[in-house]
């Protein structure tokens, strides 16, 4: 197995706010807090150490949760060690988030995970008196089943067709069958088609809700390295975040907080999300509809639900899972319940928690650290092979397929198509012009430019015919070219983002997670590609 690298800023796929913070630009120290390296999980410790959050009395329920939610699950034996460290003091969790995507959905759910593995076992070597357990957050409480109910295999949708209202992570799993003979006609036969089968099986036609589901898929498939998977939605968690559920309700103080960032940080970045005056959903069985405040009356949203101020309070009080927090105040809440340093997201993620510091600030909670995920292309030896004797570097193989294709025909072609030093040459003739003009009679440079304009159009769309017939003459090149890049970027996109983690499995096996498990470096800051 070979391992090459590429710089996500080189691969054209991430935004520049992305690249920046990973460039470690001086420009967005103001949004985070430490940069993840090594050396800075020192203090990152003794932050989070020494806060009032992380007490013994949290520790405590965290624990008795999770162990209820393992209770009719077969967890690793590592698994349930790392719970029952929780309660210890030197005990922290890295952690990352994720949708309840029909089995796992796009490759990143893997990578995700394997980050907070991987980084997990690195802090362990690099500070052996402390304990680190990898985290898997469920969004449970999620409601967009749009984004979750289909994955991607070998080129189709597999797609679950459902009524859906309220959470996520409640909906029944009625129709998985169907989806489930879709599948595994696709699948075919083979024993590591058997297994996932099995695994799909034993997932969501064995499971009355997508909770449990994903539960146990996430442990099936990671039950060797510890995982702990956590749902956040329990009344227990949510009775430690009253406090700051009340000023959410009463001070909209994320708002507040994160508006005040945005300023700051739209000068030179776009805004991932905008906050709500108030930032909190209310839960019940099938609804999940937004709160907010009117006319001195708090209200859910096409409901004829409705409090007064002390109405709210004593309902937050006595149901705190009723309230549920929208992507502004979901990280809070992790940081609030979980003993986390470190947080692993993708790149949309992370651009959003850029928005959060200051309002962490105000609420005088540690900001974790932000770490960008693991991103990985995975090739074949054969495709690797195909590359080399098209002379397409790695480079090349990450642009966007019209530059792609363009870039490589210039350089195969035995006629020189790029007419840069022609344009160039023209300019500089017309400069003479321009000057000429001025001297002369000004009104003449309006005409000079139109010239300029009209021959510079015209070198360009002799430049685009000559590639247009350099393509045709190359037909076969630039066909076995273009097959290559549609394999690697399905739906020209990264793979990552499109394909899901069984069209590898049902070629590698087992052996897909150990080899990612083994090779992927959370704190590499460089874009992975794999060549089994």
């Amino acid at each position: 197995m070979h391992q090459n690298y590429i710089p996500f800023r080189d691969t054209g796929y991430f935004s520049s706010l992305i690249c920046d913070y990973l460039d470690e630009k001086s420009e967005l120290n103001p949004f985070y807090n430490r940069f993840p390296n090594l050396e800075n999980f020192k203090a990152q410790i003794e932050e989070k150490r020494h806060s009032e959050l992380v007490s013994e009395a949290h520790r405590n329920v965290l624990v008795s949760v999770l162990n209820q939610q393992y209770q009719n699950i077969e967890a690793s034996k590592q698994t349930l060690q790392n719970i029952e460290l929780l309660k210890a003091e030197n005990t922290f969790t890295i952690t990352t988030g994720h949708q309840l995507n029909l089995f796992t959905g796009p490759l990143y759910f893997l990578y995700k995970i394997i980050s907070t593995i991987n980084l997990s076992k690195q802090l362990k070597e690099a500070y052996p008196k402390n304990n680190f357990v990898p985290v898997y957050w469920m969004a449970t409480e999620d409601h967009d089943f749009e984004e979750i109910n289909c994955f991607n295999f070998k080129g189709k949708k597999i797609q679950w067709n459902h009524l859906s209202n309220g959470a996520v992570g409640e909906l029944q799993t009625d129709g998985l069958d169907k989806v489930f003979e879709l599948f595994s006609k696709e699948l075919g036969h083979g024993k590591n088609a058997d297994y996932l089968k099995q695994l799909f099986e034993d997932a969501y036609i064995k499971h009355s809700n997508l909770t449990d589901a994903t539960r146990f898929l996430a442990n099936a498939l990671f039950t060797d390295y510890g995982l702990v998977i956590i749902d956040a939605n329990e009344a227990d968690l949510k009775r430690q975040f009253i406090p700051f559920l009340e000023d959410e309700l009463l001070n909209q103080t994320s708002h507040k907080s994160v508006s005040k960032t945005n300023e700051a940080i739209s000068k030179d970045y776009g805004i991932q999300v905008n906050p709500r005056e108030i930032n909190l959903f209310y839960l019940k069985e099938n609804l999940r509809e937004r709160i907010v405040f009117e006319d001195d009356i708090y209200k859910v949203l096409n409901t004829d639900i409705s409090w007064r101020k002390n109405e709210v309070q004593k309902e937050l009080l006595e149901h705190p899972e009723r309230f549920s927090p929208n992507v502004i105040m979901r990280p809070l809440y992790q940081e609030v319940i979980l003993p986390n340093l470190c947080y692993i997201g993708g790149g949309g993620e992370l651009a959003y928690w850029f928005q959060l510091k200051q309002f962490f600030n105000t609420v005088k909670v540690p900001f974790p650290i932000l770490l960008l995920r693991n991103s990985v292309l995975i090739q074949t030896e054969k495709q690797q092979e195909k590359l080399d004797k098209l002379h397409i570097s790695k480079a090349d193989i990450f642009l966007k397929p019209d530059a792609f294709i363009n870039k490589k025909v210039r350089q195969i072609s035995d006629i020189d198509i790029d007419f840069s030093p022609q344009k160039a040459q023209l300019k500089t003739q017309f400069e003479a012009l321009y000057q000429m003009a001025e001297q002369t009679d000004k009104s003449f440079l309006g005409a000079v430019k139109a010239q300029e304009v009209k021959q510079l159009k015209g070198l360009d769309n002799l430049e685009k015919r000559l590639l247009k017939a350099q393509k045709r003459q190359l037909a076969d090149q630039v066909s076995r070219m273009r097959d290559l890049q549609r394999v690697l970027f399905p739906n020209g996109s990264l793979q990552e983002r499109n394909t899901n983690f069984s069209e590898f499995y049902l070629e590698y096996g087992e052996s897909l997670i150990v080899k990612l498990i083994e090779n992927l470096k959370p704190l590499k800051g460089d874009f992975s590609i794999l060549t089994f």
